[in-house]
């Protein structure tokens, strides 16, 4: 089912003058409608304003941006941190400058499109093996150069986090690893830190990730983690120069608000193990530890739910070629009356 809301889907959407429960889409911590957090939102606005268009390179730049950004840094445990108008842009930008190096750049499976760039030509390897094999003919063969792999931290089909399995087998001590995780930081690792410090500890070369702030921390804005003399490298570009930087007052917000991600982190933790508890066939779905979405193909059950009035996420992602994509979303804002109404209408398909 294709439908248009009038305003933000919460655990309820409204269709044709009906209620569904909805759960779907990446607002993972339910903030987007949460009126303490909006409060925050509202007094940050009243303080930056709705917008900030000048270049971080001005001569007169807002403190908030350098506060942010060694907050993010510290949660991550990145040496640096660069904020960025939206983690498309982030994965961008590091795709379009990485690939002038010219250094030869590898895709995981199912990597994001965020991270490819329009003159790129190079497809994702559809195996950790086949990619594993490249990797090493090029390493012997390019003495002087190092290969960036890009990949998605979590990309839903459990390849990846949280234990990363294929990419371990990679030479990772002679690659760049560049790594998105907008679907990580703010939910996974230890106080939402995201899977940063837990790639470091595989010793690669360097790594770099980027992310957008808007699905673990209900902000729009973007952002990279790595070295301090990478990120100043970044800074230095015209692509950063030019760009529009984040809206000050989200990054406000993101800063103000740890303790309402604290709490929203331990109701949705609380809503998975609900959902799993009284889920008959779990696996039926292919979900991750500790993260609320829940892949699956049975384009019936799909149906099924919406029979039923619930709506979860399910349409051609990125392009309307690609593969169905079906997930069941658990947030912090559903109830456990609603948790257990999908669990008995699932259990009964």
């Amino acid at each position: 089912m294709s439908v248009e809301v009038a305003e933000f889907p919460g655990r309820e959407i409204t269709v044709q003058g009906k209620k569904f429960l909805y759960f779907g889409g990446t607002g993972y911590l339910g903030l987007q409608k949460d009126e303490p957090f909006i409060q925050l939102f509202i007094e940050a606005l009243q303080k930056y304003g709705t917008n900030y268009g000048a270049s971080r390179k001005a001569n007169v730049r807002l403190s908030i941006f350098e506060k942010a950004e060694q907050y993010l840094a510290n949660l991550v445990g990145s040496d640096a941190c660069l904020s960025m108008s939206s983690g498309f842009l982030a994965g961008q930008f590091l795709a379009q400058t990485l690939s002038k190096d010219n250094e030869a750049c590898f895709y995981a499976p199912n990597t994001h499109s965020a991270l490819y760039t329009s003159q790129q030509k190079t497809k994702s390897y559809v195996t950790f093996s086949s990619l594993n094999i490249a990797l090493r003919h090029y390493v012997e063969e390019a003495k002087h150069k190092t290969p960036i792999v890009f990949l998605d931290a979590i990309d839903f089909s459990g390849a990846n986090y949280p234990y990363f399995e294929g990419l371990k087998k990679l030479p990772l001590s002679e690659i760049i690893l560049v790594i998105d995780d907008s679907h990580g930081i703010g939910i996974v690792g230890e106080n939402g830190s995201g899977i940063y410090k837990t790639i470091k500890k595989l010793k690669p070369k360097e790594v770099i990730v980027c992310c957008s702030l808007g699905k673990g921390f209900g902000i729009q804005a973007g952002a990279i983690f790595g070295t301090k003399e990478r990120l100043e490298n970044l800074k230095n570009t015209e692509f950063f120069g030019g760009a529009s930087p984040a809206t000050p007052a989200g990054l406000a917000t993101l800063v103000e608000a740890e303790h309402l991600y604290q709490q929203k982190r331990i109701l949705l933790a609380q809503n998975i193990a609900v959902f799993l508890h009284h889920l008959k066939n779990p696996s039926k779905f292919q979900g991750m530890k500790g993260h609320p979405a829940f892949s699956f193909s049975d384009e019936n059950l799909t149906k099924h739910l919406e029979e039923n009035a619930i709506i979860v996420t399910s349409f051609r992602y990125p392009t309307e070629d690609a593969n169905l994509m079906s997930r069941i979303v658990i947030t912090a804002a559903h109830t456990e009356d609603d948790i257990l109404r999908l669990c008995e209408v699932i259990n009964r398909y």
